[in-house]
């Protein structure tokens, strides 16, 4: 890439095993130059209905976590990766949306997706549509969302959403809306994204409803291109205006990464080499981690990384050597 953007890191956290430690994560990203901190948008607790999907738990409700992170930081980004369409009124998260970016004077990033774990749908008598009809809904919204942050006179009349007589409030601090981030692995969902998102999030193919070998095939080196060139395709002439985004979840800092790619290839059925050059997974020391990413960004494009920390894993403080040298450059 001739001019390649510069590079953002964040932090990604579920849970957390008391307030202050949650306190003392969100302090450290930004102090530790991360750019942004996100939630995710599950709700489940431990429990059979999420022990299938061998999806992590999550603590803490998005909307109100987030708002507290924006208050007790001064710079750094907050967001959501990403907010499932069909778990809120649209109206009331675009509405807490505006709120939190204009009390936060501009340090919000939205992020939106499609839902896609049916059994948490099912253990809250939430209806789980298939495919076409949640994509419809999503994309709905997401132009209603832009609508409603251009503070102009609303009258949308759509399948799924209908606003009029109002105008939406606050106006946000950023214009014309926060930052877009779309989420997800479907070639309809990332030539979407293409044409509308500033920030697309590159995720597996989670049609399985799981996590698991599924979904990190999915996410391979070869699929990831294929998924770069449907973003392209979307996108036209304003490719070069998005930022691409990846989970890196397997985020291992080791001097011994060939044993530490294999264990983990061998628990799903693919090679070590595999998992070294797997686009969602960053094993191995700090100098390997960085030339791999700058390797990466010349490939795919991809300038923008989150990391995952439990509240346990300590890989906010771990991690840091890597953002700082390479966040901005």
């Amino acid at each position: 890439m001739s001019n390649p953007r510069p590079f953002r890191f964040s932090i990604q956290c579920f849970n957390t095993d008391s307030p202050a430690n949650w306190r003392a994560l969100i302090q450290k990203t930004e102090d530790l130059g991360y750019s942004t901190f996100f939630l995710a948008d599950h709700f489940l607790s431990e429990g059979p209905a999420l022990e299938s999907t061998f999806h992590p738990p999550q603590l803490l409700a998005a909307v109100p976590a987030m708002a507290m992170a924006l208050e007790q930081t001064k710079t750094l980004r907050v967001g959501c990766r990403v907010f499932c369409n069909d778990y809120r009124q649209p109206f009331v998260l675009a509405k807490e949306a505006a709120t939190m970016d204009y009390l936060s004077e501009g340090r919000l990033e939205f992020g939106l997706g499609a839902g896609w774990i049916r059994n948490e749908y099912e253990a809250v008598n939430l209806p789980f549509d298939e495919f076409p009809q949640r994509f419809e809904r999503f994309a709905e919204f997401v132009h209603a969302y832009k609508a409603f942050m251009s503070g102009e006179p609303l009258n949308l009349e759509g399948d799924f959403i209908r606003w009029s007589g109002f105008h939406g409030t606050p106006a946000p601090a950023q214009t014309p809306h926060p930052p877009l981030m779309i989420g997800g692995g479907s070639k309809k969902i990332l030539e979407f994204a293409g044409a509308e998102a500033d920030i697309v999030s590159l995720n597996f193919n989670n049609r399985a409803g799981m996590l698991g070998p599924d979904g990190m095939n999915s996410g391979m080196a070869a699929a990831t291109a294929k998924k770069i060139d449907w973003i392209k395709t979307g996108a036209a002439g304003r490719f070069d205006d998005i930022e691409l985004e990846i989970g890196a979840y397997n985020t291992i800092i080791t001097d011994h990464p060939e044993p530490t790619a294999q264990a983990i290839g061998d628990a799903l059925g693919m090679s070590g080499e595999d998992i070294l050059s797997h686009p969602h997974c960053l094993i191995g020391s700090v100098d390997f981690i960085c030339d791999e990413l700058q390797r990466r960004r010349e490939t795919y494009g991809i300038s923008y990384i989150a990391v995952l920390d439990d509240g346990q894993n300590n890989m906010v403080e771990a991690f840091a050597p890597v953002v700082a040298r390479l966040a901005g450059k």
